[in-house]
């Protein structure tokens, strides 16, 4: 019995819990399971997770669907990442000796897509290039919706768009999580914004700042004689050439987030839109990068972007939150 109770904490203490996953499928493929705490790299950072977010590509992840991401991610079959989760918010537990970064304590956030994933878990070991100082005056459920939608919208405006101050910029899907952001990184750039949401939608999206705020169901964007200099798309469920009126005669869209068929009529077809008109069509690959977390949490400091968070969810209830972001109902 002595050797059992001296055993046991140390056990424990090597042990955490994580939302496992082993096959492709909805949220019901999902389990809260007891595995072995990662084991830190000479180059790697522990971080013991206080928040993580959900966005889609944890849904796509999960299901293995469209298919080219089970070629790109691994796994025909069977996923290779196990542990979901991109976007992470914690304090650093432990590091590797040639980490310089960071130290034991720091709080942190970052971007897991080129180190594994692995957010929804107690504890993730990531790379000091995934993760930056968490801004100070953000709580760490703020600091994990970050990371992946509000870089998107940032790269997508900036690095895409080419945003410019003074533009009329139109933001279709204005209420969900990249959306949100764009509308208040728009405003920091120092465009003029229409943003698009639902009618229930729309006294959020005017909080966050939006000149201008069109309820989707009752004016159809793309013919009320209003003509924007960019459309960024992060609800792109109707075709391109339905914005292409829209768009001033040197205008550009780009589309950040919407339906697997509308990304491929992008692909295809920007390259002839682009050649035969001077209007401009393009996607988005948003890349993870230390620097734009770094432009994002000096927004967050001066207060220029406010995280909107719908919903909160203990470790164990990750699937009821890909259930209630599948629904596409999610506000923030």
């Amino acid at each position: 019995m002595k050797t059992a109770n001296t055993l046991a904490p140390v056990q424990a203490d090597r042990q955490m819990r994580a939302i496992v996953q082993t096959e492709y499928g909805s949220a019901d493929v999902l389990r809260l399971e007891e595995i072995d705490k990662p084991v830190v790299p000479d180059n790697g950072v522990l971080v013991r997770v206080y928040a993580a977010s959900v966005d889609a590509g944890n849904c796509h992840l999960m299901r293995g669907t469209p298919f080219p991401i089970r070629l790109i991610f691994g796994g025909i079959l069977k996923p290779k990442i196990k542990i979901l989760g991109t976007a992470v918010a914690g304090r650093v537990e432990a590091i590797g000796k040639d980490v310089t970064q960071f130290q034991p304590d720091d709080e942190v956030f970052g971007d897991l897509s080129e180190c594994g994933f692995g957010a929804f878990a107690e504890y993730v070991c990531a790379t000091e290039a995934a993760l930056v100082m968490k801004p100070v005056n953000a709580t760490f459920e703020e600091a994990a919706t970050v990371p992946v939608s509000a870089l998107a919208a940032l790269q997508g405006l900036r690095d895409v768009g080419q945003i410019q101050p003074g533009q009329k910029v139109l933001i279709n899907g204005a209420s969900g999580g990249v959306g949100s952001f764009a509308v208040q990184i728009a405003k920091a750039f120092g465009a003029k914004v229409t943003a698009v949401c639902s009618t229930k939608k729309m006294d959020m999206v005017r909080a966050i700042g939006a000149d201008h705020v069109i309820d989707y169901t009752q004016v159809d964007v793309t013919k009320n004689g209003q003509h924007y200099d960019l459309i960024l798309d992060a609800a792109a469920y109707r075709s391109v050439f339905d914005y292409l009126p829209a768009l001033t005669p040197e205008g550009t869209y780009v589309l950040i987030g919407g339906s697997t068929a509308q990304f491929f009529q992008v692909m295809f077809l920007a390259p002839w839109i682009s050649r035969t008109s001077r209007q401009k069509v393009k996607s988005l690959a948003a890349k993870p990068n230390q620097a734009d977390l770094v432009t994002l949490r000096d927004l967050m400091v001066a207060g220029k972007i406010v995280p909107w968070i719908d919903r909160r969810y203990n470790l164990s209830e990750v699937p009821a939150a890909i259930r209630h972001l599948e629904q596409r109902q999610v506000v923030g």
